[in-house]
């Protein structure tokens, strides 16, 4: 990968003054049709060895650009408060809207690739971490977001001479730290390491360009060619993807006798009254004493919340609440996406409401809509929610891997029971806010529904994440059971 970076590559100063003008002046107007068409964000990561001129291109870049429609961000090893969440949430967070432009100075390959040159990981936990980039990668680029990925290389006799020259310059030798010189002598390694990370994960949808950096004239050439390159073609792209004809993929087969998860469910399950008092306290006062264990500080929940419209989602979500002290926990109420959240790739908005250690997030509603509504309602391509199912699961493994205990349910209600709850609802006055036109109209689509559902479960139920499918005819029985399994899904975990 590097061959073509040590070659001693160099521009003149007045072929430099020549090009620059031009450059910029068309980097300015793709930068502008980006900004009004707002059909794809870009997002721009910076690595490389230190010296070869990382800050002083993101300069650049800010200088050349219009700087008020670019973000960035500069990502060192993380702090204790990022490690309370998993590892890839900082970046998840900071991903730019449509239409804008993100530059990561250190990014998802930083701590990576350091650990493995200290010694504090094997090169299998390299690979792992590797893996995972790939299919970040590779999901992000579905979701409209142009990745432009520099490596900034530089010799090892060109790194020396560039940190004792930046040493010996008065206005930035206060650039050079005691760290830049520990990463010299790490050298060999840290370059060793880096051509294999770069190699697996040098793909089409987000190559790696290497710049060499020592001189500083060929480098920002370089940079500013690269990234108007990559501008024109995406530009030009969209303009031709909006006159052809969306792939299809292949449907889902149905099973032949029409058996299911959700057929096979007992409806009839019920609790008396009498019994579900002290069932519901039992269970309550379970979960009360496992968020006071010592070791529930170390760990996270998230509990994810799906049901057919009137299943009891609601009702299960307040028995857990009263269980639990209100400053740990939040309810997250999923709705259809605002402006700042349909701007950034699918799972951004979720990203952001994942809880640090020793609290709850509790989804009413979650990133499972791609896979029902949106698929039902047309709101994504069916190539879209057909490879939801597998971003989904790498999700929530990634939850599990940092110590999120998991728990997701389905509250499963017939269409009888969902109509006379609709009628309940209508006649009761303190009820009527529950239903809506919306609710009658997605009852049409019952079967419809159900598909989704089934296999939602049999794509994403996973031994890390598994469903529990809720038989929730009787609420009484149901609430109780969403009690249970919280308690016994917390305890396994700690």
């Amino acid at each position: 990968m590097f061959e073509s970076a040590e070659l001693g590559h160099k521009v003149s100063k007045e072929q430099y003054k020549k090009d620059s003008p031009r450059l910029r002046q068309e980097l300015l107007t793709k930068q502008f049709e980006l900004i009004n068409g707002k059909s794809f964000s870009v997002l721009i990561l910076i690595a490389g060895i230190e010296g070869a001129g990382k800050g002083e291109t993101v300069n650049l870049l800010n200088e050349w650009l219009d700087p008020r429609h670019i973000q960035t961000h500069g990502f060192l090893m993380p702090r204790p408060d990022e490690l309370e969440r998993p590892g890839m949430s900082r970046y998840w967070e900071a991903l730019p809207a449509k239409g804008k432009i993100g530059v990561f100075l250190g990014n998802w390959y930083t701590e990576p690739i350091t650990r493995r040159v200290l010694g504090e990981i094997s090169k299998v936990e390299l690979d792992r971490a590797v893996t995972d980039i790939v299919r970040l990668e590779r999901m992000l680029a579905a979701e409209d977001v142009l990745l432009v990925k520099f490596w900034f290389h530089l010799s090892k006799a060109q790194q020396k001479r560039r940190l004792q020259a930046l040493e010996r310059d008065p206005d930035r030798r206060g650039w050079v730290k005691k760290q830049d010189w520990e990463a010299f002598r790490l050298y060999d390694r840290f370059r060793a390491v880096a051509q294999h990370a770069l190699r697996l994960t040098d793909r089409g949808e987000a190559p790696w360009t290497v710049v060499e950096g020592a001189d500083a004239e060929y480098r920002n050439l370089t940079v500013a060619n690269t990234l108007l390159a990559a501008l024109a073609d995406r530009l030009a792209r969209k303009e031709r993807a909006e006159t052809c004809v969306p792939d299809t993929t292949p449907p889902l087969p149905r099973p032949v006798d029409d058996r299911n998860v959700l057929t096979s469910l007992d409806y009839g399950r019920k609790l008396p009254r009498s019994r579900y008092d002290r069932e519901k306290d039992r269970w309550q006062a379970r979960l009360r004493a496992l968020t006071l264990k010592p070791k529930f500080a170390r760990r996270s929940v998230v509990l994810v919340f799906e049901g057919f419209d009137a299943a009891g989602k609601g009702g299960g979500i307040r028995r857990v609440t009263q269980a639990v002290d209100a400053r740990i926990y939040k309810v997250v109420p999923i709705q259809a996406p605002t402006d700042e959240e349909a701007a950034r790739p699918y799972l951004w908005r979720f990203w952001r409401h994942l809880p640090r250690r020793g609290r709850i997030t509790i989804f009413d509603r979650s990133w499972y809509g791609r896979v029902m509504v949106e698929r039902i309602e047309g709101f994504c391509s069916e190539r879209d929610w057909m490879r939801a199912y597998s971003e989904i699961n790498d999700f929530e493994h990634q939850l599990v891997e940092h110590g999120v205990v998991v728990v997701k349910f389905f509250l499963a209600i017939t269409k009888d029971e969902q109509l006379r709850r609709f009628r309940e609802r209508e006649q009761t006055p303190f009820k009527r806010f529950k239903i809506t036109a919306e609710d009658w109209r997605n009852r049409k689509k019952w079967t419809r529904y159900g598909h989704a559902v089934c296999d939602m479960v049999d794509r994403t139920s996973t031994d890390a994440a598994p469903w529990t499918l809720v038989e929730a005819n009787d609420k009484l029985f149901a609430r109780v059971k969403v009690l249970r399994t919280v308690c016994e899904a917390i305890e396994r975990a700690l």
